[in-house]
């Protein structure tokens, strides 16, 4: 869907030169993502399980594009305005709200396909995911110095994706989803390493532990819709 470049990057390592501190930004970062990602599995579940929800919804269009404008609106606010994002408890409010709204969202787009397939795409994101955070955190090489390069491959993948749409074919689909769930797999060990710290070239602030979690939690839902599409081409 989307993914918000790191506007708010520190080149200097002095805020990440305690230990101690590097791990309580860690740990508050994976306890708002883990909240974050039950609420959306909830509202999936919800979505995919329930028949009348999903009648329900599907007759109420205002809903859905009232949730479109609160997430966007939500998620702008959050990443352009530092003293919202910095100051409790306006901070985790807005945050609960763009994730009940992306979560409604997520929930109406995972209906229209087969439960079987949102089954494996959950599980196929969850191995994903574990397996990039794992390789993030051992690795020595450095990939936030690529993050200029993958916001490039970003903006072509915008403009495959307008192609694909344009001219609806399997194998257009199939290649747009792998190239999508390719990108924000790298975005997600690069997001990683920026919160982690340390030798990195780029680093994240440890007060901004919202803005963290938002760049976890976009790369996440990123990878489950690219893996949702590839899914549902292969079962055609």
């Amino acid at each position: 869907m989307y993914d918000s470049e790191t506007p708010l990057v520190d080149n200097s390592f002095g805020s990440f030169d305690e230990t101690s501190v590097r791990h309580g930004f860690i740990r508050k970062v994976y306890a708002i993502l883990s909240v974050q990602l039950l609420i959306t599995l909830g509202f999936i579940a919800l979505f995919v399980f329930s028949e009348p929800v999903k009648d329900y919804v599907a007759d109420q269009a205002w809903m859905l594009i009232v949730a479109i404008i609160l997430t966007f609106g939500l998620l702008i606010a959050l990443v352009c305005v530092e003293s919202l994002r910095r100051k409790t408890p306006i901070n985790f409010i807005l945050l609960g709200l763009f994730t009940i709204c992306e979560s409604f969202l997520l929930g109406v787009i995972s209906s229209q396909y087969d439960t079987k397939i949102v089954l494996v795409a959950i599980t196929v994101t969850a191995v994903v995911a574990l397996s990039l955070t794992l390789f993030a955190f051992q690795t020595k090489i450095d990939f936030t110095v690529y993050s200029g390069l993958l916001f490039v491959l970003l903006i072509c993948l915008l403009v495959f994706g307008i192609i694909a749409i344009i001219f609806p074919n399997d194998i257009l689909t199939a290649v747009y989803g792998s190239l999508g769930a390719l990108v924000f797999s790298a975005y997600l060990v690069i997001d990683t390493q920026m919160m982690i710290g340390g030798n990195h070239r780029y680093t994240i602030s440890p007060e901004e532990y919202i803005f963290a979690a938002i760049n976890l939690y976009l790369d996440i839902i990123n990878i489950f819709l690219y893996i949702l599409t590839i899914l549902q081409v292969l079962n055609r």
